[in-house]
Formats: structure tokens, C-alpha cells, sequence
């Protein structure tokens, strides 16, 4: 064996190197409890005739999801790092894909001086791809009970592809729109404008569920098995994601300072105090618009909307900012939300949670936050990628709020032009009716779920279009 096939590089395996690892491997940890709570949103919220399809549905393209991401996505991703030391987006491709060079090495055999902190790297790779699964589970959310399982297992291998792409541009420091002025603190726009822009084209191309907007002669009411699962699933995305946050930090010698991924001054401290205070106010104003309206749903919908309205500026905005974002997105997301009613849309879960308080919240970084340093690479003092040489501003904003949205609107019509003409995507509106558990699966429910037009005795129905759930659900009353 050569001098330098038996090379030992401590300097890739330091105890400081040790403690981040164990950082980014927390974020893995909260990422995969968000997938948990989703499931747990899906589990009590889809009709009870699909429940277990639409659950183990969510959880294949998951992994589906997952597996792509290990095949290519980090490598897409990563490549904004490559090209900013003038190598290229093959280079990152060749070392990042499954069995490329740096995927498959022990980080104490390579030298610090060609490829630092290789151990991080490679645990990012599978946080990445969490959350590549989770962009497909959000997406199911949007066609459950209506697309046909090959259409949408062939669409999340696809998303994934493009979703990486677009974080490639999107989310980091030196991206192109990143580095250009977009400032996406934790991937609203790849995680969630992505995914609502291609519910954007299914939604209209697959129409509504049968009994969900509107009376059915063979469904009376949509009904859901167990809302009050929703609640410990959105308790659950809660305590995942302040793990997550940390993970969307660099952390820097001397003394591990911290900076955000986009290379904005921020602190720990902060940036999790943002995310608790989002919630918190969202909670308030949700709490205050389901007793009004006596729509159940704004109790959900209130946090998350609070949530993902801050998630873009976790590393910007002060305490006492988030909790004034987090009181107002639910408006915008009730705005959304009642849109989609009046106008029979079956979708509203993506619309008013992404498209609206996402949106409203991006927007808001840009009026408010305009002008902050942020973009490039520490240690960079010159030239294009030069420590925070950018700045946040309300045209580079819109300009990355268009192209997530776009990119999905796009990748969406692409896939129904082809999914349409070849395997088909949309399931029957007979087999919606019976239940694809018992027409996939052989199962059948313990308990009717509708009884011919007929309600059981002391079984409420539906009003159409009310309480619709933001995340996973069905207009119940």
C-alpha cells in the first residue's frame, strides 16, 4: 500500500468536527419527525375508504424521493459550491452521486486541503434528502384519493430532480439567485412554493374529490376518520424543525460562529427564538379566526401559516418582528383559503398555507429586510463570490418567488401532457367513490363511511367546501 493510499488525515476528524456532525445529524432527526407528523395529519384526515392507501402512498414517494436525491440531488445542490472555485456542475455530479468519489470514502482518507469537513458533507446529503421526501409528501396532500399511484410515483422521481435543481439556484449562499439577492433562509421556495406550483396544474386537471365541494348522490359527506390526530402531528413538526433550523446554519472557526446559510449575521439564539414566536402569534390569530368563522381548520392552519410565513427570514428578523409576521400570515392564508371555497376548488392545504402565507412572507423579507448583507462564502474577500457582497431586496424576492412557483407550474403541465397520453393519472371517479384501500389492497373499512346519501343516525354531514383541513384534509362539519 502506497504512502498515500495509508494516509491518516486527523484534521477531518477533530473533536470540533465532531460536534457539528452530531448538529447536522439532529437536523436529520427533526426532518424525519416532520415526516411523522405529516402522516399523522394524513392518518386522520383522509377518507377513511383510503386511508391506508393514501398513507403508505405518502410514505413510497417519500423514499422514492429519498433514493433519487442520493442518485443525483446533492450533487445538483452542491454544485453552487464547485463553480464558485471554477470547477463545474459535472465535477460536483462525478463526486456527489451514489457512487460518486466523495459519497463513497471515509472522510479521515482525504486530505483537508482538497475537500474540508468531508464527514458534514456527506450527513447533508441525507438531510437533503428528507426533505426531498418531504417536498413529495406535501405534493400528495394536493392529489391523495385522485392521481393513479404509477403517475404519482413517476412524478416524485421527477419532482425530486427538479427540486434540486431549483435548490441549486435557490437555497445556499452562492446560488445564482441566491448570490444575486434572493434570501430564503430555509427553503420556503424549493420545500413549498415547488410542490404548490405543480398543485397548481393537478388540481385543476384532476378536479374535485366526489362528496368533497359539493353533495354527491353517492357520497353524503367527505368524512374525515379522526381530526383530533392532527393536532399531536402538528405538535410534532413543532418539536422536529428547531433541530432543522440549526442545520441551516454555517458554523465557522474561530469559536463556531454562526452565520445563516445564506451568510446573513444571525445567531442560534435568535433564529430559534424567530421560530417560536412565529408559531405563536400564528396560533393566536388562527385561534381568533376558527372561533369566528367556527371553522375548525384555522386552529391548524393559524400555526403552520404563522410558520411558513417566517421560515424565509428565521436568520433576519428579530424576536419581536416574528411575532408580529406570525399574528398577520394567517390573514393571508385565510384569504387564500376562502378563495379556493367560493370557487370550488378542492385544494387547500398548499394554496393557503404556501401561496399565501409563504408568499406573504418572502415578500415581507424583501420590503423589510431590504438592504442586509448577506451571500458569497466566508473568507472570500473579493470578487464575485465574495463574502456578503449581496443584499436582500423586494425585486430579487419576487424574482425567486416566480421562478419556484414557475419551475413547478411547468415541471406539473410537462408531466400531465405526457402522464395523460400515456399510463394515465386521474383515478375514476368510481373507484374514488368505493375506496382505493379495498380496489388496491383487498381492505375494507371497520365502520361506513357514507351510507347511500343516507347519514346514520346522529352522524353529522358536511357543509360543502367547510372546514376544509390545511394539510391533509376533507370539508367536515
Amino acid at each position: 500500500m502506497s504512502p498515500e493510499e495509508s494516509a491518516f488525515y486527523a484534521g477531518q476528524v477533530t473533536l470540533n468536527s465532531l460536534v457539528q456532525n452530531l448538529l447536522y445529524a439532529s437536523g436529520t432527526v427533526g426532518a424525519i419527525l416532520v415526516v411523522v407528523g405529516l402522516l399523522l395529519i394524513d392518518a386522520g384526515t383522509a377518507r377513511r375508504k383510503n386511508l391506508f392507501n393514501s398513507t403508505i402512498e405518502k410514505t413510497l414517494g417519500f423514499f422514492l424521493g429519498f433514493a433519487t436525491y442520493y442518485v443525483i440531488g446533492f450533487g445538483l445542490w452542491a454544485s453552487q459550491y464547485y463553480i464558485m472555485v471554477d470547477a463545474t456542475m459535472m465535477d460536483s455530479l462525478r463526486d456527489w452521486w451514489i457512487g460518486g468519489g466523495m459519497t463513497n470514502v471515509l472522510a479521515q482518507d482525504v486530505d483537508p486541503a482538497i475537500f474540508p469537513g468531508l464527514n458534514t458533507f456527506q450527513i447533508f446529503v441525507f438531510f437533503l434528502a428528507v426533505f426531498a421526501g418531504i417536498i413529495n409528501i406535501l405534493l400528495h396532500f394536493s392529489v391523495s384519493e385522485r392521481m393513479t399511484a404509477p403517475a404519482y410515483y413517476v412524478t416524485c422521481v421527477v419532482a425530486t430532480v427538479v427540486s434540486s435543481y431549483l435548490s441549486f439556484a435557490t437555497w445556499g449562499s452562492v446560488g445564482p439567485l441566491t448570490n444575486a439577492g434572493f434570501h430564503d433562509f430555509f427553503g420556503v421556495g424549493f420545500v413549498y412554493l415547488f410542490p404548490a406550483g405543480m398543485a397548481l396544474v393537478f388540481t385543476l386537471r384532476l378536479g374535485a374529490r366526489p362528496g368533497m365541494m359539493a353533495p354527491h348522490p353517492r357520497v353524503s359527506a367527505y368524512l374525515a376518520p379522526s381530526i383530533g390526530l392532527c393536532a399531536p402531528g402538528l405538535l410534532l413538526i413543532f418539536a422536529g424543525l428547531p433541530m432543522v433550523i440549526l442545520s441551516c446554519l454555517f458554523f465557522f472557526d474561530p469559536e463556531a460562529l454562526a452565520v445563516s446559510v445564506t451568510m446573513a449575521d444571525t445567531s442560534v439564539g435568535v433564529a430559534l427564538n424567530n421560530y417560536a414566536l412565529v408559531w405563536a402569534g400564528g396560533a393566536i390569530t388562527g385561534l381568533i379566526l376558527a372561533y369566528r368563522s367556527g371553522n375548525y381548520a384555522y386552529t391548524l392552519l393559524g400555526p403552520l401559516a404563522g410558520y411558513v410565513a417566517g421560515a424565509s427570514g428565521f436568520d433576519v428578523w428579530m424576536p419581536w418582528q416574528a411575532f408580529l409576521l406570525g399574528l398577520a400570515a394567517p390573514f393571508a392564508a385565510y384569504a387564500v383559503y376562502e378563495f379556493t371555497l367560493k370557487r370550488g376548488i378542492d385544494e387547500h392545504k398548499l394554496f393557503p398555507l404556501f401561496l399565501g402565507a409563504g408568499v406573504f412572507g418572502m415578500i415581507m423579507v424583501g420590503i423589510f429586510k431590504a438592504g442586509t448583507p448577506r451571500g458569497g462564502y466566508l473568507g472570500i474577500e473579493e470578487g464575485a463570490y465574495a463574502f456578503q457582497h449581496g443584499s436582500i431586496s423586494l425585486l430579487m424576492q419576487l424574482a425567486g418567488i416566480g421562478a419556484c412557483i414557475g419551475a413547478g407550474v411547468v415541471t406539473a403541465f410537462v408531466l400531465s401532457l405526457i402522464l395523460e397520453n400515456t399510463i394515465g393519472m386521474r383515478v375514476s371517479e368510481e373507484d374514488q367513490i368505493d375506496g382505493l384501500d379495498h380496489k388496491i389492497w383487498g381492505l375494507d373499512a371497520d365502520v361506513v363511511t357514507h351510507a347511500d346519501n343516507t347519514p346514520r343516525a346522529g352522524q353529522t354531514t358536511a357543509t360543502p367546501g367547510a372546514g376544509a383541513m390545511p394539510a391533509a384534509g376533507a370539508p367536515t362539519t
